[in-house]
């Protein structure tokens, strides 16, 4: 509704209009307009927006609208952004941009500016240093609570956020937090020193992005605190930086629990060539490691030839198994992710994997010989027992697999999501059918 009054506003030429709507607009909201819009319209609706306006709109928008934009406008108007983004938000787009255009940015920033952009974007990728942005609130902890609100008034509006201060000492030692709801309330006459807490938890600047999301949700803040190596306060993570970090890192999850190489790009922005390259390598992994079940059958060939009857289930026997071991891993991945389940656990998780595993093939088991007995009419008493007893054992072993491969791969340094879904169900069939030929072999032979 609100794109389409746009819309009718350009049509007729009403552009005072269009404009005035635009920059009382919401950024996100005319940031997401742009999606919407041809190429040559996307830079005349982009020079309808106030400076201040400009900048905020343009951190919204995707990478490919971005470097249209960049690639479009003047050299003033790229000092004109860059000079009213905040730094991280810029970082953010030249670290996705292409060659030209990150020359074209950095070439129209002042020296001070390009030497802290070049400082950014030496840090670790994903790490908190390349997350984190400098425009925050400093105070000293000699500061009165009168000079220091007077302090943000000044300095407040070109800062990211201003909710959660910090106070350092003459080192720029991080020494204290001031949450600004304790400022407001406390004595003018009061130091900051006397009203802050001490207790001040901060990350390191080559701290895994993952594990910063991992504070976050444990402390449920707005922001955290970055420093270096000698706990000098360099910069400050907030929490909209955050969401993306934990949207980026559960698409990465559910990506290579699926088989695929992760991938930052859009589905529908992906080459189909790119897209098949993520899948290949994975598809002709798991096609060669499905060898291990022919091998297994070949080496049963003899029983089969004498119980025919018995190839008629092994779908349900490794199907069965397959869905009992990839519900262990994405619990047991999904807790490792969570910080719930650490490698030290390992037995703790062993121990009621296989309690549930023994519940559970009892009763698809039991269950099992019920639906054998009434509608496989074909079958012996001997075979349905040999079908039953290799479910309930299959789970059971099914479950153990799933639950002990993500807490390996955490200890050789692997992603646990790599040991889910199609890699665990392919281990999983071969050694179904390792129990379901053995317990044949004993029960028929």
């Amino acid at each position: 509704m609100l794109f389409d009054r746009f819309n009718a506003q350009m049509d007729k030429g009403a552009y005072i209009e269009l404009k005035k709507e635009l920059n009382e607009e919401n950024a996100a909201n005319v940031a997401e307009y742009f999606e919407e819009l041809s190429a040559e319209k996307q830079l005349f609706v982009f020079r309808l927006l106030t400076k201040d306006m400009a900048a905020e709109t343009f951190s919204y928008m995707d990478s490919d609208t971005q470097e249209h934009i960049v690639h479009s406008i003047t050299d003033k108007e790229v000092r004109s952004i860059v000079d009213e983004m905040f730094l991280d938000d810029t970082v953010d787009f030249l670290e996705e941009a292409p060659a030209n255009l990150v020359k074209k940015v950095m070439r129209n920033t002042d020296a001070q500016t390009r030497a802290l952009i070049n400082r950014f974007l030496n840090y670790p990728e994903n790490s908190a240093g390349s997350l984190m942005t400098i425009e925050f609130v400093k105070l000293r902890g000699g500061m009165t609570v009168a000079a220091a609100i007077e302090h943000i008034k000044k300095t407040g509006m070109d800062k990211e956020t201003i909710y959660t201060c910090y106070v350092i000492d003459s080192q720029r030692k991080l020494i204290g937090v001031m949450p600004l709801r304790t400022l407001l309330c406390a004595k003018d006459e009061e130091l900051v020193s006397e009203v802050m807490s001490e207790d001040a938890i901060s990350v390191h600047t080559t701290d895994d992005q993952e594990e910063v999301a991992h504070i976050f949700k444990k402390y449920n803040w707005m922001a955290l605190p970055v420093t270096d190596m000698e706990n000098r306060l360099v910069g400050i993570i907030t929490v909209d930086d955050i969401v993306e970090v934990i949207e980026q890192e559960t698409t990465e999850d559910m990506e290579k629990m699926a088989a695929l190489l992760p991938s930052d790009e859009e589905y529908l922005k992906t080459p189909v060539l790119k897209l098949a390259r993520n899948r290949i390598v994975w598809l002709c992994a798991l096609m060669i490691s499905g060898t291990l079940s022919s091998l297994v059958i070949g080496h049963y060939a003899a029983l089969l030839a004498v119980a025919m009857t018995l190839s008629n289930f092994v779908t349900i026997i490794t199907g069965t198994g397959g869905n009992a071991g990839a519900q262990a891993s994405t619990i047991i991945i999904r807790g490792m992710a969570l910080g719930e389940i650490e490698v030290k656990d390992v037995l703790r998780v062993l121990w009621k994997e296989i309690r549930v595993g023994l519940m559970c093939g009892t009763i698809l088991g039991m269950v099992n010989m019920v639906r054998m007995t009434v509608f496989s009419q074909n079958t012996s008493f001997a075979i349905d027992l040999t079908v039953s007893v290799s479910m309930a054992a299959v789970v059971v072993i099914s479950k153990t697999i799933g639950c002990t491969l993500p807490i390996l791969a955490k200890i050789i340094k692997v992603d646990p999501a790599m040991m889910a879904g199609p890699l665990i169900s392919t281990l999983v069939d071969a050694v179904a059918l390792i129990i379901y030929f053995s317990i044949a072999s004993m029960l028929l032979l």
